[in-house]
């Protein structure tokens, strides 16, 4: 199917709406979400957002006057956020097979219908999303994706949908966007543009070619294309493939011995093996790193980078190699807040290399093996089965005291109905 037109669906405060759907007392009142041990802000409500509490702002700087006006503060609930988002990709694939995921909350739908059906199915849209997720979003539709990130910005501050296909629509639209603004123009072609008197998107998309070309990249030119309604970027339906993969969070406390730093950063290379695995991949090197607050008096962080022995994605392997790297760079009376892994050198498994140094590598027993521990933990839930150098009580875990329920992923977190 041809794309005559392109959607760009987007979820409206994403994880404060996620956290409204099965709490309905959070509803019309100033909701927060929190990351980072409850540190800072990393949602808000449109309630919140008109007590003027900004995106990164530490919580703790205005948690007595925000819940003296009525502020609610939830822990980051990534298991349901999750969820939810594959509920809501999927609804969407109920009006056409050509999805690209976007991101966690946006997704670019292509469509073939013609422009005058356009509006009725965006209200479709958001009206089939709100039944059967509760999460409301907004729609913006365009000739291209450029001019759908535009029109969803319109949408978001209008009726909910928004459709950019007649000149004068179109016309207006881009003189009221700025020109950093626009997407795939960033902070680093702002103050080039705005030197010779280009500040919104209508300005840019009359811009001479010649000037462009030479002025910018081939991206900058493909996205001033887009703007005159001319389609340069296709749909990517095909989920891409990672060429890295990365692991790390801050801890709820400090660690100071070893075999206990060990716990997270196992858990942190399962899951990235896991995530390997699930794009049908291989890592041929690994990073380790880890850090105290920067905060403290004789602060230290430390990195190491190692090749291994073997392209891989069998998490015991991989968990023995990170606790062999992590014993190079630990320094012990040192409490550690963070630390993480990154995965490199990936490539796909069905083209595996072996070593001409050794009889080891991914052989069939070890994928059969992993497979099987994949299947397990998808059904039963995420650690059902883990590496005994994970831990089981796992006291360093982010701590997330106003975390909601996991509705829709825990069996004994299912919501009541009364």
């Amino acid at each position: 199917m041809k794309c005559s037109s392109f959607a760009l669906v987007d979820c409206n405060n994403f994880y404060a709406s996620c956290e409204q759907v099965f709490q309905p007392q959070l509803r019309k009142r100033p909701v927060v979400v929190l990351g980072n041990n409850d540190g800072i802000v990393v949602a808000r409500s449109p309630e919140a957002k008109k007590l003027g509490v900004a995106m990164g702002q530490p919580y703790f700087k205005i948690r007595r006057a925000y819940e003296r006006a009525g502020g609610l503060a939830r822990s980051a609930n990534y298991a349901l956020y999750s969820d939810l988002s594959s509920r809501v990709m999927e609804t969407l694939r109920q009006f056409t097979d050509q999805v690209e995921v976007y991101s966690i909350d946006e997704a670019f739908l292509g469509l073939s219908d013609q422009p005058h059906a356009l509006p009725n199915l965006a209200q479709e849209i958001k009206r089939l999303v709100k039944k059967w997720t509760g999460l409301p979003v907004s729609v913006g539709i365009s000739p291209t994706k450029t001019l759908a990130k535009v029109a969803n910005k319109i949408a978001k501050k209008n009726t909910g949908h928004c459709c950019l296909f007649d000149l004068s629509s179109r016309t207006s639209a881009l003189k009221k966007t700025a020109v950093e603004d626009i997407w795939g123009i960033g902070p680093q072609f702002h103050q080039c543009l705005a030197s010779h008197r280009i500040n919104n998107a209508y300005q840019l998309a009359q811009a001479d070619d010649k000037w462009v070309r030479r002025n910018m990249t081939v991206t900058a030119q493909r996205t001033v294309l887009e703007l005159r309604g001319i389609s340069c970027l296709a749909l990517g339906t095909e989920p891409t493939v990672k060429k890295t993969i990365h692991r790390s969070r801050q801890f709820g406390r400090s660690i100071v011995d070893f075999e206990a730093l060990c716990q997270p950063l196992a858990t942190y290379m399962a899951s990235a093996a896991s995530e390997l695995r699930r794009q049908h991949c291989v890592t041929g090197a690994i990073q380790i790193h880890i850090a105290t607050s920067p905060r403290d008096a004789c602060p230290y962080q430390s990195t190491i980078h190692r090749l291994l022995p073997w392209p891989t994605a069998a998490t015991g392997e991989l968990i023995r190699s990170a606790c062999n790297s992590l014993a190079q760079i630990y320094q012990p009376d040192y409490a550690y807040r963070r630390c993480g892994v990154l995965l490199s050198e990936i490539a796909p498994d069905s083209t595996l290399q072996t070593s001409l140094f050794t009889d080891e590598y991914y052989d069939p027993q070890k994928r059969t093996l992993m497979r099987t521990v994949d299947q397990i933990n998808a059904e039963w839930g995420r650690g059902a089965l883990r590496h005994a150098r994970e831990g089981l009580e796992q006291s360093w875990q982010m701590r997330q005291i106003r975390r909601s329920q996991r509705y829709t992923t825990r069996w004994d977190e299912l919501p009541v109905a009364r």
